[in-house]
């Protein structure tokens, strides 16, 4: 039996929708106490809410607060902090659950919500399943919207302490890199680790107001950390995503790196000192397969997933690996936190070229990428692939010619209404052509908007 409003992170969609009100959060909420209550969670027990700086979060808060404390459970609001905060307070305060109210990466007229275990991990798909089978199928008349949750759990001062302890004090005396942080969760957190460190900061995207989220900057949008490195002179730049989960940098050069370029890069430095947990990295099938090649040819192993950073935790957990993520910027250090941490990666990287004494523009180079060509295009509705015609032939010719020198790869987004189309070949023109030949399939059996 398939979720009907989880995706592959959470529940997201538009504010004001039928999946994103408040109505929908309280009942979402009750459903979720219910789930704990039957994991064993005792009555009264903690559930620690944050959210990040969208002017929708703090409404749709107090209705998950008051869902929750309708079936019994203590919502502790910490306020807007980064979405590894939550998970490492939950760790830190030992709460039933865990909840961010997040869309990630997307504009701020939408929003979502996402649940951590106990132990810090995200929820499988049959728990967050369980908890659609639990939800009422309205609100009572009579429920509250507006349970204020107490604001008295300082996750940010603790998160912060926790990261800043990854390198020694001032270790980053005399280093400048460009701060952004999508006008989102990170804006001051990622700036105080960072500033403490000793780093000399130019920062991005760190004047929230509501409506700013990942407006044109971030990790979606790295060309002005780019510019801003190069005008500078920083060593590095370093971009969040809205809810600080990601990670994506650019070189002295503002040259820009995705997560296989830093999930590489950790990988070969733990591998050379032996470091790396069972020799092995864990990534979605959306990444390149030059990580395969690079991590191989060190003496690693890569092992792969479906698209998700929680399926690649639960994966890292099965192989007893410490090292994980996505070419989207989710990077995983088991050894530190259990979810994607924007934050710790980049510090991860600054202790590589700190180790090392080379800087990015050389580092990135242990990964050469095969040529590869991505688009996302908009759908009106998701029709199952079995209902297809025009695409399903398409890919299978494409597969066939490509033999082992490519790959086609082709899937709905979970948390958008969109078609994801990615080829990796031999040539740059072999790709493109490939490329554009799924497009033309996609719209003979979708209407694309």
């Amino acid at each position: 039996m398939s979720r009907k409003y989880f995706g592959t992170d959470g529940v997201r969609g538009p504010y004001g929708s039928d999946i994103m009100n408040e109505s929908f959060a309280w009942r979402l909420g009750a459903a979720a106490a219910q789930f704990a209550l039957g994991q064993g969670a005792k009555a009264g027990a903690t559930v620690i809410i944050g959210r990040d700086t969208r002017s929708s979060g703090e409404s749709l808060e107090r209705a998950l607060a008051a869902g929750l404390a309708s079936a019994g459970l203590k919502p502790v609001s910490t306020g807007i902090v980064p979405t590894p905060a939550v998970s490492l307070a939950v760790r830190h305060e030992q709460a039933a659950l865990g909840v961010v109210i997040t869309a990630s990466h997307n504009p701020a007229a939408d929003n979502g919500i996402k649940f951590f275990g106990p132990s810090g991990i995200k929820l499988t798909d049959e728990q967050e399943l369980l908890i659609e089978q639990l939800m009422p199928a309205a609100a009572p008349a009579n429920a509250v919207y507006t349970t204020q949750a107490p604001v008295n759990l300082d996750a940010s001062s603790l998160y912060k302490k926790t990261v800043t302890s990854l390198l020694p004090m001032i270790k980053l005396q005399g280093w400048k890199a460009v701060l952004d942080t999508a006008n989102g969760a990170a804006c001051a957190t990622s700036r105080d680790v960072l500033t403490q460190l000793g780093a000399e900061l130019v920062l991005i995207g760190n004047q929230p107001d509501g409506h700013n989220i990942n407006a044109g900057v971030g990790s979606q949008y790295p060309e002005k950390m780019a510019t801003a490195v190069k005008a500078s002179g920083a060593r590095l730049g370093i971009a969040h995503d809205g809810d600080a989960d990601r990670c994506i940098l650019c070189d002295e050069f503002g040259e820009v790196l995705d997560g296989d370029e830093i999930l590489t890069m950790l990988a070969l430095h733990a591998l050379n000192e032996d470091h790396l947990a069972k020799r092995t990295l864990v990534v979605t099938v959306q990444s390149n397969l030059g990580v395969d090649a690079a991590v191989q040819a060190a003496g690693g192993r890569v092992v792969r997933t479906e698209v998700g950073d929680r399926y690649v935790i639960e994966q890292m957990l099965a192989e007893g690996a410490t090292l994980g993520g996505e070419s989207s910027g989710h990077v995983i250090c088991a050894d530190i936190s259990p979810t994607g941490d924007g934050l710790v990666a980049a510090l991860k990287v600054i202790e590589v070229m700190l180790a090392t004494g080379r800087p990015l523009s050389e580092l990135r180079k242990g990964l050469k990428k095969f040529p590869q060509l991505s688009t996302a295009l908009t759908v009106k509705v998701k029709k199952t692939f079995e209902t297809l015609q025009a695409l399903p032939a398409e890919i299978k010719a494409i597969e066939k010619e490509l033999g082992s020198k490519g790959r086609v790869l082709v899937r709905y987004s979970g948390t958008e209404p969109k078609l994801r189309l990615l080829v990796e070949g031999p040539t740059d023109t072999i790709v493109l052509t490939c490329l554009n030949r799924l497009k033309a399939a996609t719209r003979a059996d979708l209407e694309v908007l």
